[in-house]
């Protein structure tokens, strides 16, 4: 008879079919794919609030795995690329030194928060706000966990989109980071703004680099305190770290070194076919301009022409991009001749271009050129930016040598007295100029696009700068074509001479409007101008203020229009009617303050390029047949836009 077995009582290996320790405890705390799992209610009875990410499927542990190897490997690549820019500086490229205090603002820091904490006043209300402020701020996200209402403590400026994600107002965790951070932004501004024994300039350049800090430690900048960020790493499988470590090598490629921050599709447009695009022909070409005369769009035209000036430190397409939006071709339908100066985008060989060379070769050559194409002597001149100072110079200039072929100037969002020029002016004083000098120095004498842009990024960092770290780096996608953005990239360069000229004479020593510039052995005064002028300015212009043009505008000696439109330095200029938006104010009187001017002036919708052409009508509308271009003594050379605005940086 056989013997009975018992049973043995040893484990059972794992291979067995019972789950390890860690898949079964993984099993535990994630619910199974298709299971409906009851989300536990927290005290009150209220719905738990949604998680900023989607959970795991299964969590499996191939998922986790996925993520940690490819957040490694990012990591990895970050040690080289670092080692890679590193080895490159100190290679000894001038243009790559690295600079710990770029704006030179340490001294101007430290006096100020030396004027701070010797303020025990300032520093007990700013505490006590601060305090105040979290105290309440805890009371909001206690409740938020507890399944209600609370009102926000601090809201974010108007305009900032960094806190677009319903994560950052209806998640308690993000929604109490976003508010904590804005505390604190509001705790240190308030500190800086309210200094004591501060002068302007200090304060100024002082609030600007705080902002610079503060913008860059938004928890929106960090891939672990950004929802964004975390439900696209979930969900790729850490994929998008990966992606977005290979747009940072090749951004960093492109810019030899230095961050070439790429904003957009720069192969998704093209000069002269997407943008650019009005028809014309380029009549005149020398060192400094191209000189384009657009075709008419009419069978008669007025009879006296427009010639634009526009700036030399941006490509002059932004009054001509896509066809539904270009200021050229409304005016060339509206009736009226266009000539309009394409600067060149100058290299090393016009280092020594003057400011007086570009008023001359650019403005009165084009000047000479306009009479032998059209047989008119006097033109309405419009200057935009830099174009408009360079064209009040002028107007001055040609006041002391009684050169009247100007009957009128416009000057979009210009200036020509700088005390108030915003926020441009941190940039202005000896160490800043001694960098700039370097630069061009180290470039062989002209002042590279990516520095210009570099500039005007930093004005404005949350939208042209973090946004696209966050974008392109953290969120792993490749900018997509935006014709706006494109333009703001295409930047040119610029000549030595000139820059420093231009920057000295009127953002430091405002020498213009004090009457203490001279030009062609002239002192020039505005006040000796005595042709119409229309100046338009922008209600939100931070590069050219509205209280900054207006008191250019009343430097002049003859009867002055201001008139403010809505929005900013460009949308405030290019708002064609068709597009119905923003809003314009008008008011004939010029008063000595703007403040006066805004009580007796009369907000109007929409664009304000009508009352424009109601008030170049108002001067002369004499009628003729249509000119083409090349009908008179010059013969087209090229069709528009020309080959120096197709030249890159």
């Amino acid at each position: 008879m056989a013997e009975k077995k018992t049973p043995s009582k040893r484990k059972k290996p794992a291979s067995s079919g019972k789950k390890p320790a860690a898949k079964a405890a993984a099993a535990k705390r994630v619910p199974k794919p298709g299971k409906e799992t009851e989300k536990a209610a927290p005290m009150g009875g209220a719905p738990a609030p949604e998680a900023p990410f989607p959970a795991l499927p299964a969590a499996d542990l191939e998922t986790l795995e996925t993520i940690s190897r490819n957040v490694m490997q990012s990591a990895l690549k970050s040690q080289k690329l670092m080692a890679d820019m590193m080895r490159r500086s100190l290679e000894g490229d001038p243009t790559l030194s690295p600079q710990a205090d770029p704006l030179h603002a340490s001294p101007e820091l430290a006096k100020t928060w030396e004027n701070v904490l010797g303020d025990p006043e300032l520093l007990l209300q700013a505490q006590s706000d601060l305090y105040r402020g979290y105290l309440d701020l805890w009371a909001g996200a206690t409740k938020k966990m507890m399944g209600e209402d609370a009102p926000p403590v601090i809201e974010p400026e108007k305009g900032d989109k960094r806190w677009r994600s319903a994560e950052w107002t209806e998640h308690p965790m993000f929604d109490a980071m976003r508010q904590s951070y804005l505390l604190n932004q509001r705790f240190l501004l308030n500190l800086v703004n309210n200094a004591k024994g501060i002068d302007e300039e200090t304060r100024r350049k002082v609030n600007f680099v705080t902002r610079q800090m503060i913008d860059a430690m938004s928890p929106t900048n960090f891939a672990l305190t950004n929802p964004d960020v975390l439900k696209a790493t979930f969900e790729s499988k850490g994929e998008n770290l990966s992606r977005g470590l290979m747009n940072l090598v090749n951004d960093l490629e492109r810019g030899n070194g230095r961050l070439a921050l790429t904003q957009t599709d720069m192969e998704g447009f093209e000069v002269g076919k997407d943008l650019a695009a009005t028809p014309g022909d380029v009549i005149y070409r020398n060192a400094v301009m191209e000189l384009i005369q657009y075709a008419p769009a009419t069978d008669t035209v007025r009879q006296r022409p427009i010639l634009i000036a526009p700036p030399w430190i941006n490509k002059f397409y932004i009054m001509d991009m896509r066809p539904q939006g270009s200021l050229i071709r409304w005016l060339t339908q509206q009736g009226f001749t266009v000539f309009l100066i394409s600067w060149v985008n100058p290299d090393q060989s016009m280092k020594d271009a003057t400011f007086e060379d570009y008023i001359r070769q650019g403005l009165f050559e084009a000047l000479e050129c306009v009479e032998q194409a059209t047989g008119e002597r006097q033109v309405d001149a419009i200057g935009y930016c830099i174009g408009g100072t360079m064209l009040g110079s002028a107007l001055a200039l040609m006041a002391a040598e009684n050169d009247d072929r100007i009957a009128s100037a416009t000057f979009f969002a210009a200036q020509l007295d700088f005390s108030l020029a915003g926020e441009l002016l941190v940039f202005i004083d000896e160490e800043w100029f001694k960098e700039i000098g370097r630069l061009m120095d180290a470039q062989g004498g002209v002042l590279d696009g990516r520095t210009m842009a570099d500039t005007f990024n930093m004005l404005r960092a949350n939208d042209l700068v973090w946004s696209f770290v966050i974008n392109n780096y953290l969120l792993g996608k490749t900018p997509q074509a935006f014709d706006l953005l494109y333009w703001n990239a295409d930047q040119t360069r610029m000549p030595k001479t000139l820059h420093l000229y231009y920057l000295e004479k009127f953002y430091k020593n405002n020498a213009l409007s004090k009457g203490e510039m001279e030009l062609g052995g002239h002192r020039l005064d505005l006040k000796k101008v005595k042709i119409p002028v229309f100046m338009q300015a922008s209600k939100e212009d931070h590069i050219a203020p509205a209280d900054s043009v207006y008191r250019s505008a009343r430097l002049f000696g003859g009867k002055t229009q201001y008139m403010m439109a809505g929005s900013g330095h460009i949308a405030g200029v290019v708002n064609h009617p068709d597009a119905n938006k923003y809003q314009h104010w008008i008011n004939e009187a010029l008063p000595e303050s703007r403040e006066e001017w805004l009580k007796g002036a009369k907000e109007h919708p929409g664009s304000w390029w009508p009352h424009w052409k109601a008030w170049l009508l108002s001067m002369n509308d004499a009628q003729v047949p249509a000119r083409k271009p090349g009908g008179g003594k010059l013969k087209p050379l090229c069709p528009a836009p020309g080959e120096y605005v197709k030249v890159r940086s």
